[in-house]
């Protein structure tokens, strides 16, 4: 499988592309912005769009998801509980001085237990609420890595102080949902470096796993 990082926007926001090295059919997973960079990833590694998958709608995360769809075609995937903040994005806008991105609403809601394909990609959606109602998180069983969007972060977890957060919630997310994953499974975040299910559960002061 082909995994890029790619940090975009002001935010510095985690922007994944997975793609199948044989069907050449690929996920892109939270374009919060630089989507002309973005798509040089997918022209360098012969990759076409399937999905755009938004983890949560805080607008560092979505902010470039229609842009991006108007320009493959790839229909955009979100949890439906988060509509009412892709709903706010002037306000989101508002609250870091940017110009209001255009809200891609949800081609097609994802739920718990869902299995997003792209060739022989395969992502599960694991529903991992309180940074926003509607985050999600991402587990890639065949190679060993969750995406977490802003729910767990190395030594940290998301922050629940804006509209929507709950703390007791992501808790109860990272230690059910999350900390249930192999010790070995690769986390890549939101924002910032990888970590590892096993170092967070025994290391995370936010959220201990033992």
């Amino acid at each position: 499988m082909i995994h890029e990082i790619l940090p975009v926007g002001m935010l510095g926001c985690n922007c994944s592309v997975l793609g199948d090295e044989i069907s050449r059919e690929a996920i892109v997973i939270d374009p919060g912005d630089d989507i002309s960079k973005i798509t040089e990833i997918l022209t360098r590694n012969g990759l076409t769009a399937k999905m755009i998958v938004i983890t949560h709608a805080h607008i560092d995360h979505i902010g470039g998801a229609a842009k991006l769809r108007a320009l493959t075609g790839a229909p955009v995937y979100m949890h439906q509980a988060d509509s009412m903040l892709s709903d706010l994005l002037d306000v989101q806008a508002g609250w870091l001085g940017m110009e209001t991105p255009e809200n891609p609403g949800i081609d097609t809601p994802v739920r718990e237990g869902d299995i997003l394909k792209a060739g022989t990609v395969e992502a599960h959606v694991l529903h991992t609420p309180g940074h926003t109602p509607g985050s999600i998180s991402l587990y890639l069983p065949l190679e060993s890595k969750v995406i977490a969007g802003d729910t767990l972060f190395r030594g940290n977890v998301g922050r629940t102080d804006l509209p929507g957060g709950d703390s007791g919630q992501i808790q109860r997310s990272i230690r059910e949902k999350l900390y249930t994953l192999p010790d070995s499974t690769i986390v890549v975040p939101g924002h910032g470096g990888n970590t590892v299910i096993g170092y967070e559960k025994l290391n995370n002061p936010v959220v201990r796993g033992v």
